[in-house]
């Protein structure tokens, strides 16, 4: 008996995996990352609806966005990004060093070869690349297992297929030829008083365990 997924295109095996995708909100990565960005040229691979481009484009940047589904593309377009349809585990068509900034936010985690992904990324931008993915093996993350639970960042049509953690994400940058530049985590209880002092603190001493999320910002070599 033929699965259902089969004869059907990239696009569509997204959109069943990945209907969160349209509706990409501004969460710590996002929020993070347009601070950060000065402006200049950007491309944003796997943009969303591009709620980030249209902020950073705010600062008088020219923003390229780049998604997998058109439904999204066009949200993006609606909001005055440029947004192209292409497959990122493709060559990206671009020319080397073509912007200044390029994001892969919450990206290499949905992909099977991140490392390819990421080298696309590295060999189209000149100066930085931002990347960010949920962290995998967090303390919540090993608390839900050890109550025999799935954890929380992997729950059905997350649409994970790599796990990420913190030194999943140095090793892959390393290869690609990056360097890391700044990192920016967020942990869980940060809001609380006094038990958010003791997170943040804790987690600038021990991001593999205490970061719910890797942000960073690498710089090209």
């Amino acid at each position: 008996m033929q699965s259902p997924a089969a004869g059907k295109t990239a696009e569509e095996k997204f959109q069943d995996a990945s209907d969160w995708e349209s509706v990409r909100e501004m969460n710590y990565a996002n929020t993070t990352i347009a601070r950060v960005i000065p402006g200049g040229s950007v491309l944003d691979l796997g943009c969303g609806n591009g709620m980030l481009l249209a902020e950073i484009a705010k600062k008088g940047a020219t923003c390229t966005g780049i998604d997998l589904s058109e439904k999204t593309a066009a949200l993006a377009r609606e909001r005055g990004v440029d947004c192209r349809v292409h497959d990122l585990t493709e060559r990206l068509p671009f020319p080397d060093n073509s912007f200044e900034h390029v994001i892969l936010l919450d990206v290499l985690e949905h992909v099977y070869y991140p490392g390819e992904v990421l080298r696309e990324a590295t060999r189209v931008s000149s100066k930085y690349v931002y990347i960010s993915t949920p962290n995998f093996v967090s303390l919540p993350a090993r608390i839900q297992v050890l109550c025999g639970r799935v954890p929380e960042n992997n729950k059905p049509r997350m649409g994970h297929v790599y796990w990420m953690t913190q030194a999943v994400v140095s090793g892959l940058a390393r290869q690609a030829g990056l360097v890391l530049d700044e990192s920016y985590n967020n942990t869980f209880w940060e809001d609380k008083p006094l038990v958010g002092s003791v997170t943040r603190a804790l987690v600038r001493v021990w991001p593999s365990l205490f970061a719910l999320s890797f942000v960073a910002r690498f710089r090209k070599v």
